[in-house]
């Protein structure tokens, strides 16, 4: 019987890659994707299905959160908090949503239950964490702990982070090596249509394509 992974693919370059190397590494793949209100939803879903189309995903999941928009406290699910465009700053920025990663962890370890999957595969990259705490080492460790000790004996599922300790320039190369349509992934904040070139995310992006001496290929306003 083939090895079984789920994968959280937001539709952005760092869960796109985790997505492709666990299919580099033979596992059947079951995506999960998370739609919570955050202001580029209808973009990141739109990756998402044009990615598993690339990947050939048979068994997919695109959830729904509401809760995060009536939670707030987060300029990605608040439209009355500004995207972040001055570069990025010390500490956890206004972008971090609330234990986001917990609560994504928590619901794809419920769908790698169901489908006897061993593994999960998260693109949580620490140098785009931006001061995020639920992107360490530190935190996936203790969530699987806690996730082997609330599931059944014989369900044993561990998180895998691929990405968690690479640059965004290593993430640009690795992915052109195994090939993966970066052209489909969106990681900008605030746009849906040309990605603005300015917030935390679009700044780390591109600076990723700038150091791997690559050209990125989706549209930018500036």
């Amino acid at each position: 019987m083939n090895k079984k992974a789920v994968c959280i693919l937001s539709g952005g370059m760092d869960s796109t890659l985790a997505s492709y190397i666990a299919k580099n590494e033979n596992y059947d793949i079951i995506t999960v994707h998370f739609n919570y209100g955050q202001r580029t939803e209808k973009k990141e879903l739109e990756s998402f299905r044009l990615i598993c189309d690339e990947l050939g995903i048979l068994e997919k999941y695109e959830i729904d959160i509401p809760f995060f928009t009536q939670i707030g406290a987060s300029a990605l699910t608040d439209e009355t908090i500004d995207i972040p465009t001055t570069g990025i700053e010390d500490g956890v920025p206004v972008t971090y949503v609330p234990f986001r990663n917990g609560i994504f962890l928590s619901i794809a370890s419920a769908i790698a239950e169901k489908h006897n999957a061993t593994a999960i595969f998260i693109g949580v990259v620490q140098e785009d964490s931006s001061g995020y705490p639920d992107c360490t080492d530190d935190f996936i460790s203790k969530m699987q702990s806690s996730i082997n000790q609330g599931t059944k004996e014989e369900t044993k599922i561990e998180i895998i982070t691929p990405l968690v300790h690479l640059t965004k320039a290593q993430i640009v190369t690795k992915s052109i090596e195994l090939d993966v349509p970066l052209q489909h992934t969106w990681s900008c904040y605030a746009n849906q249509d040309k990605a603005c070139g300015v917030c935390d995310s679009c700044r780390l992006r591109l600076n990723g394509f700038k150091q791997a001496g690559q050209t990125d290929k989706i549209e930018y306003i500036k």
